[in-house]
């Protein structure tokens, strides 16, 4: 008995290439466009101090171009993120892209006026990724900045925290944010972590702005989360796993709450796309964090 047939063999290929187109159309058309998704943690780090309650709407991997993150949608995201209510609103790098089969940049003026609409009582605070530096030809060329992304968070009030930290207070109670400058580039990249955190001066509870995941552990127990964007979730995943992640430690930090030697580290699974417009089993998200 012949099992297949060349009819057969045609009609599952056949087969296979439409479920391929189908599952491209719906990544790039409809997931990696579709509204965000709002993933929540709450948490309670060791030594967070009784009766601190904060909380923080992370906006990660914006990725402005065209035709898939306009200005227009940008400002929608705002409005689902003002609509959240954070203390804070903390954006955590890669506002441009230089993507393939893009149609262009989206003006800094564009979406720095979308980002101009977000509100929270404590602030909104920035850090840069390695996208604000490597899609910036001429910042990335002389290994300095301002770059674009800098300049156009300066224009609308927006503090950029490269190995910055800032006290600030809920009810009466103290804490520290913390940025750290992009760990990829220029260079080696422009981080400095110890140097960060040698600026705390008291024994306030610290929240880590980092783009990049991968300082995860080196950060040290002081610190009581670290916030990372980056990775996408991987961009494609399936079943909990990512083939592809931008991080030497692979699937360890690509999503999620990740905890280590009681150390706590949210990685965001962001709201743009990198190298192809598609995302599959990792939609765009807004993250927000209960601390307390």
């Amino acid at each position: 008995m012949r099992l297949f047939t060349r009819r057969g063999l045609l009609k599952s290929a056949g087969g296979l290439i439409v479920a391929g187109i189908a599952t491209g159309a719906y990544g790039a058309g409809i997931e990696a466009r579709a509204t965000p998704r709002i993933a929540r943690y709450s948490l309670r780090p060791t030594g967070w101090p009784e009766g601190l309650k904060l909380r923080l709407v992370l906006l990660a991997d914006i990725h402005a171009c065209e035709p898939y993150m306009p200005a227009a949608r940008i400002a929608a995201i705002c409005q689902h993120a003002n609509a959240l209510q954070g203390d804070l609103i903390l954006l955590l790098g890669d506002f441009i892209s230089n993507m393939s089969l893009s149609f262009g940049a989206v003006a800094a003026e564009a979406w720095g006026a979308a980002l101009s609409t977000l509100s929270a009582p404590l602030g909104v605070h920035a850090i840069m990724g390695n996208h604000d530096w490597f899609d910036d030809p001429g910042p990335l060329a002389l290994e300095n900045g301002p770059t674009l992304s800098h300049r156009a968070l300066a224009a609308i009030g927006v503090p950029v925290y490269d190995n910055q930290t800032i006290r600030l207070e809920k009810d009466g109670q103290p804490f520290w944010l913390a940025g750290l400058a992009d760990q990829w580039g220029p260079r080696e990249g422009l981080d400095d972590l110890p140097g960060t955190l040698a600026r705390i001066t008291d024994a306030a509870p610290v929240i880590l702005m980092a783009h990049e995941p991968d300082i995860f552990p080196q950060v040290p127990a002081r610190v009581a989360i670290t916030l990372s964007g980056h990775t996408h979730g991987g961009q494609i995943r399936l079943f909990g796993y990512a083939p592809v992640v931008p991080s030497r430690f692979g699937n360890r930090y690509a999503y999620g709450h990740i905890v280590e030697g009681g150390r706590h580290l949210v990685v965001s699974g962001g709201l743009g796309t990198s190298i192809l417009p598609f995302r599959l089993g990792s939609p765009p998200e807004l993250t927000v964090v209960e601390l307390g």
